[in-house]
C-alpha cells in the first residue's frame, strides 16, 4: 500500500475513524446496489449476457448467495467471475502477519484473536486491495484436500509445538480466501472427496483438517464455474455440494452477431501496426456462428470465443507477413482468411460421422461466411463496372503474398472503386491511391463475392487464386 495513503495502522486509530465492518457478502452487495442506483458500469468487459446472465448473477448477489456458473468452454465464465472483484471495496483492513487475513474487528484464526487480545488499541492494521482479496484455483483430479483447506505442518511440529495445537495447521487456499471472493473453476474435476471437505465451507463456514474441528466463521463468496456435466464426462458436482451453492447460472455464447464482433474485437491482440478491416471480423464472426449451428460438429462440446479470437490474430499475422515481405502497409484481406481453418481446426469437436472431412466443413462454412458479409457489405453497390474487366477473358491473381498495389494494377481502374473503399473502411477518409490496402480489401471481398455468388469463376492456385470468367 502506498506510503501517502493517509489510513489507519492500529486497531484503535481504526475504531476512531468510524470504520464499519460488513461482511464480504454485504460489501459486495451494497456496493452492487450503490453502482446499479449510479447507473456505473457493474461488470467491465463483459459482452452479450446483459439481458440474461448478468440479471441473475446480480439477483444472486443482492441475495448473498453462493454461485456455480454452468456453460460450455469459452462462454466467458471465469472473465465474469474476475469482475466481481470490482464490487470489492478498493481497501480492507486485516490483522498484520496473519495467513486468513482476519478483520480487526471480527478475527476468526487464533492467532489474530490471540493478537487482538495481547495488543488491544495498539494492534498493527495492513490495508489490502481488491486485487489482493481475489482466489482462484483450478481443479484437478489430483487436487487435494490438504490443497483447498489445509494439512499438519510438520516443520511447526518439529519446532516443538504439540499435535494438538491448533496454530501447527498450514491452512489451504480456501481459508487463506478469507475476506474475499474464492473462485473455483472446473468444480466436477475435484474427486467425490474433496468435494465433500466443501460442504462446511459453504453451509457452517467451518473446515475439518485431520481431525481437528477448527471453528473457522470463514467469510468468503464462493463462485464456482463448471462445464455441464453431460458434455465433460470427466467427473460431476456431487449433489449435497450443489444444493449448498445457492444459485445456479446458466451461461450462452453470444445470442447476437454484433455482440459476437464486439467480443472478438475486444479480446484479440493485435500489433497497433496491422489493420484488420471490420468485414473480416465480421466474416469470423459469422465464421464462428455457423461452426457453433453445424450439424456437423458436436453440440455438447460448443465452439469457444478463443476460437473467433484466434481467428483474428491469425488473418492479422498472415497481413503482418505480407507486409513485411512486400513493404506495404499491414491490411488484413480475403485471401488472408483461408489459413485459418488449418489453425483452428483442433479447436472444433466434430460429428464422428465427419471423420476425413473436417477441412472441408471449414471451407464450406467459411466461404458461406464470407458470402454473407459480402451481402451485407456491398448491398445497393453496383459491382458490374468491376465485373466488366473480365468481360475480354482476362483474368486475375491474388493470393496472401500479392501486395495491394500489385492487386490493384491487375486489376486496373475502374468505376465505382471509392463507394467500395468506403463501405470497407467508412471512417476512413483516404482516397484509393492513398489508401492501396483498404481499396485492394474491398476490391478482394468484391472478387471473392462475384465468385460466391457464381458471377466470376475461380481457380485455386498454390498461395492464391486466379479470378476469371
Amino acid at each position: 500500500m502506498p506510503d501517502h495513503v493517509d489510513l489507519p495502522h492500529t486497531l484503535g486509530a481504526l475504531r476512531a475513524s468510524g470504520h464499519r465492518y460488513r461482511s464480504v457478502k454485504d460489501e459486495i452487495r451494497e456496493n452492487l446496489l450503490h453502482r446499479i442506483r449510479s447507473g456505473e458500469e457493474r461488470f467491465p468487459g463483459i459482452v452479450g449476457f446483459s439481458e440474461t446472465v448478468l440479471p441473475q448473477l446480480e439477483r444472486a448477489l443482492l441475495a448473498r448467495h453462493d454461485v456455480v456458473l454452468l456453460g460450455e468452454r469459452g462462454q466467458g465464465k471465469t472473465r465474469l467471475i474476475r469482475t466481481l472483484t470490482g464490487l470489492l471495496d478498493e481497501w480492507s483492513p486485516a490483522v498484520a502477519g496473519c495467513a486468513l487475513n482476519d478483520h480487526p474487528y471480527a478475527p476468526v484464526s487464533p492467532q489474530a484473536r490471540r493478537m487482538v487480545a495481547e495488543y488491544g488499541d495498539d494492534l498493527p492494521i495492513v490495508w489490502r486491495h481488491r486485487d489482493e482479496r481475489y482466489s482462484e484455483k483450478l481443479a484437478t483430479p489430483d487436487t487435494s484436500v490438504g490443497d483447498l483447506i489445509g494439512d499438519i505442518d510438520p516443520v511447526k511440529l518439529a519446532e516443538g509445538r504439540s499435535l494438538g495445537d491448533p496454530e501447527t495447521v498450514h491452512y489451504g487456499l480456501v481459508p487463506r480466501s478469507n475476506r474475499g471472493v474464492f473462485c473455483i473453476n472446473e468444480l466436477p474435476d475435484l474427486a467425490a472427496r474433496v468435494q465433500v471437505a466443501l460442504f462446511n465451507v459453504l453451509e457452517e463456514r467451518d473446515v475439518q483438517i485431520r481431525g481437528y474441528q477448527l471453528r473457522l466463521p470463514l467469510d468468503m463468496l464462493v463462485v464456482a464455474s463448471a462445464n455441464p456435466e453431460d458434455y465433460t464426462n470427466r467427473g460431476r458436482i456431487i449433489t449435497p455440494l450443489k444444493d449448498r451453492f445457492g444459485a445456479e447460472i446458466r451461461t450462452h455464447y453470444p445470442v447476437e452477431l454484433d455482440d459476437e464482433i464486439a467480443l472478438t474485437e475486444q479480446e484479440s491482440r493485435l500489433s497497433p501496426e496491422v489493420r484488420v478491416p471490420p468485414h473480416l471480423v465480421e466474416a469470423v464472426a459469422r465464421f464462428t456462428r455457423l461452426v457453433r449451428e453445424s450439424p456437423s460438429v458436436d453440440e455438447r462440446s460448443g465452439v469457444s470465443a478463443r476460437f473467433a479470437i484466434a481467428a483474428v490474430e491469425t488473418v492479422a499475422a498472415s497481413a503482418e507477413r505480407r507486409a513485411a515481405m512486400t513493404g506495404e502497409q499491414a491490411v488484413a484481406r480475403v485471401c488472408d482468411l483461408p489459413c485459418i481453418t488449418a489453425v483452428l481446426r483442433g479447436k472444433v469437436e466434430f460429428d464422428l460421422s465427419e471423420e476425413g472431412r473436417e477441412n472441408a466443413v471449414l471451407e464450406h462454412l467459411l466461404n458461406r461466411a464470407v458470402y454473407d458479409t459480402f451481402r451485407r457489405v456491398f448491398s445497393g453497390v453496383d459491382l458490374g463496372p468491376l465485373t466488366e474487366r473480365f468481360s475480354s477473358g482476362a483474368a486475375v491473381e491474388s493470393g496472401d503474398l500479392v501486395s495491394a498495389e500489385e492487386l490493384l494494377a491487375r486489376v486496373g481502374p475502374f468505376t465505382g472503386l471509392a463507394e467500395l473503399v468506403k463501405r470497407v473502411a467508412p471512417d476512413s477518409d483516404d482516397d484509393p491511391v492513398s489508401a492501396p490496402g483498404y481499396a485492394a480489401a474491398a476490391v478482394e471481398l468484391a472478387l471473392e463475392g462475384l465468385y460466391l455468388s457464381r458471377r466470376l469463376s475461380k481457380d485455386t492456385l498454390p498461395h492464391g487464386a486466379r479470378y476469371r470468367i
